[in-house]
């Protein structure tokens, strides 16, 4: 009977799966590397491409912010020049009301009274003088009463005095004149 040695056919094929393994795993791991480092070069591309965004984004933020100032910039020049205008206009409006303060002063002023100074701050009229008697201060203070330009007098002092003309009342009167628009909302 022959004899078969089935020894060393079974270690060859050992040998040969053990090579089939090994090639198997390395060719798993090349794979995997292939993989990785694939996955890692798309996530790297993404990244790239979002900063790139950001960066187009925040370009785009500050030239949003340049004409926001300049906004700003242009409203408050334009509060600036709408002030401007309100002065103007007061400044119109209120430009007969002299024409007006003076004319009734003068129709206020009786016989015997004369003035010596006015002054105004606001719509306060301060007027100071002099006058032959008290009564014609008080006869100055009705007039002012029943102006239509002058409203509220006040006397603030009133002294008698005698000098060479004889004896006279130095006085100080206030007033409030009274502007079109206090008018229009009595």
């Amino acid at each position: 009977m022959p004899r078969i040695n089935l020894l060393s056919w079974r270690e060859e094929l050992r040998q040969k799966r053990k090579k089939d393994f090994f090639a198997a795993l390395a060719f798993a791991a090349l794979a995997g590397g292939c993989v990785i480092y694939a996955s890692k070069w798309v996530v790297q591309q993404q990244i790239d491409n979002q900063e790139a965004r950001n960066e187009m984004l925040q370009q785009e933020i500050q030239q949003l912010d340049a004409q926001i100032e300049e906004i700003r910039g242009l409203e408050n020049q334009k509060e600036r020049l709408v002030a401007r205008m309100r002065i103007i206009e007061e400044l119109q409006q209120s430009r007969p009301l002299i024409v007006h303060l003076f004319d009734e002063l003068v129709e206020a002023l009786p016989e015997g009274t004369n003035y010596t100074r006015v002054e105004q701050t606001d719509q306060r009229v301060e007027l100071n003088g002099l006058a032959s008697s008290t009564t014609r201060v008080a006869t100055l203070m009705r007039n002012i009463e029943d102006s239509d330009w002058l409203a509220a007098p006040e006397l603030g002092s009133i002294e008698t005095r005698n000098d060479e003309t004889g004896r006279a009342s130095e006085f100080v009167v206030a007033a409030r004149q009274i502007s079109d628009l206090l008018r229009e909302e009595e």
